[in-house]
């Protein structure tokens, strides 16, 4: 059976030094230590606060986008930012400006410089690629063929995006400019080119050198939920939603309805897979109430974030470090390179997003692990930019990168469980919702703007 999110990961083995310096800036935020009993509200506080300097003090110095990550892997240089991370880091930004990390002004001001940046950048048919140059906005090549249009890093930068299209609203001539970028450039994805000419299925890559060679159809159940709920939505260039239907919910491995360790899980792989599945698609799409023909997706998360975990307490290959305060398996940095940690792909690496961005799902397991890694593990995983990437008690093993993917979505999912601020703001949005209401979806947020 093939894997989709495997293509996903092949996202930078972890080669090279922890060498590579942050950016200080004279707006920076100051990163603190350990600091001692703190109430469950202060220490969500420190981690959101920490966690967002990898978008702030890290920040592309020229375009303000997301580095890829804190370490340089496979030569690629300082310059290398990722467009679905940076989507992330703009939530981010956004969850920083409402707990005021960063004046406002400030927020409006990072938020002018990407747009201004993306604006200029490569795009293909309205599509950005998966890296960009951070200094020039030309393409950097993901692969050997993969150096044109990515829909799905592109889907998660509009997820992005959209919020901040809906949160900037001010009638000032630099919130203007920041709604009318953003305006611009979603009217200009052309959602139904990337149909390989029309056909019941999108597809995730398209380059002016390559063409459709990659040919990799985007097939549920796993991260990609948000692609397809954008290109309903789009402006001018729309897909039908036939495409849904058949495209996306017809894979070999969309449905399961088996249940593991007494929680159903309606859709996806055995066991859920990656606990990123239900995390990137829904850090603007509130699943709360969402359902569609094919589930409930509170309770598709809900009950994936509860096997993973069940899993690790259950920990049948007996791992060293694995238990109620000490769980979740997702895609992550680990001893060997990089992986996508699941229960049906355990090699005794916990990553700390795992658990972290699961905060609207499991609050109380999630502040549970929260705590444990930032008190008992602490002096190992805490760093200047939140906690580092993933560690192995089993291998004695404790990494010193950090990813924008792993990291904006702490910060966001925290931010929903805290106050709904992204949800809010993405379910507002009338193309959103526009694109909801085709697929017959049911929320009690539909209606809402």
């Amino acid at each position: 059976m093939k894997k989709l999110y495997l293509l996903s990961l092949l996202s930078l083995m972890a080669t090279g030094s922890f060498a590579q310096k942050a950016i200080k800036v004279p707006d920076g935020i100051k990163p603190v230590g350990i600091i001692k009993n703190l109430s469950d509200s202060a220490l969500l506080d420190v981690v959101q606060r920490q966690t967002f300097r990898y978008f702030w003090d890290f920040g592309h110095p020229t375009s303000g986008l997301a580095r890829e990550r804190s370490n340089v892997a496979f030569d690629y240089g300082n310059e290398v930012v990722t467009t679905g991370g940076s989507g992330f880091g703009i939530m981010a930004l956004i969850a920083a400006d409402h707990r005021k990390f960063v004046t406002h002004e400030q927020a409006v001001d990072r938020m002018t410089k990407m747009v201004d940046f993306l604006w200029k950048a490569d795009a293909y048919h309205g599509v950005f690629p998966h890296w960009l140059n951070g200094e020039t906005g030309k393409t950097i090549r993901f692969g050997r063929k993969d150096d044109g249009g990515d829909l799905v890093e592109t889907s998660y930068l509009f997820q992005g995006l959209i919020c901040a299209k809906q949160y900037f609203t001010a009638n000032t001539p630099k919130e203007r400019h920041i709604r009318d970028v953003i305006s611009w450039m979603w009217g200009e994805i052309e959602w139904n080119w990337y149909t390989q000419g029309g056909r019941d299925n999108l597809y995730w890559h398209w380059s002016p050198n390559n063409g459709w060679v990659m040919n990799f159809p985007i097939r549920g159940f796993n991260e990609c939920l948000i692609t397809y709920i954008l290109a309903e939505s789009g402006e001018r260039y729309p897909v039908s939603a036939d495409v849904y239907h058949r495209g996306w919910a017809q894979s070999d491995f969309f449905k399961n309805g088996q249940t593991f360790y007494g929680y159903r899980l309606p859709l996806g792989f055995d066991y859920g897979g990656p606990l990123f599945f239900s995390q990137y698609s829904f850090m603007g799409l509130n699943p709360t109430g969402l359902k569609d023909r094919y589930a409930d997706y509170w309770e598709q998360n809900l009950n994936h974030t509860l096997i993973n975990r069940a899993y690790c307490l259950d920990n049948p290959k007996k791992f060293k470090g694995y238990g109620e305060n000490c769980w979740g398996l997702t895609a992550s940095d680990n001893y060997e390179g990089y992986n996508a940690h699941s229960p049906t792909n355990d090699l005794g690496v916990i990553t700390p997003t795992a658990a972290i961005s699961a905060f609207p799902y499991t609050p109380k397991y999630s502040m549970q692990a929260l705590r444990h890694f930032y008190y008992d593990l602490g002096d190992k995983i805490w760093g200047e930019y939140g906690f580092t990437d993933a560690f192995s008690e089993q291998k004695d093993w404790y990494g010193k990168s950090y990813l924008a993917i792993d990291q904006g979505p702490e910060v966001v999912m925290i931010e929903n469980y805290r106050s709904g601020l992204l949800w809010k703001l993405f379910m507002s949005a009338p193309e959103v919702q526009q694109g909801l209401k085709k697929l017959d979806f049911q929320s009690p947020y539909i209606g809402k703007n």
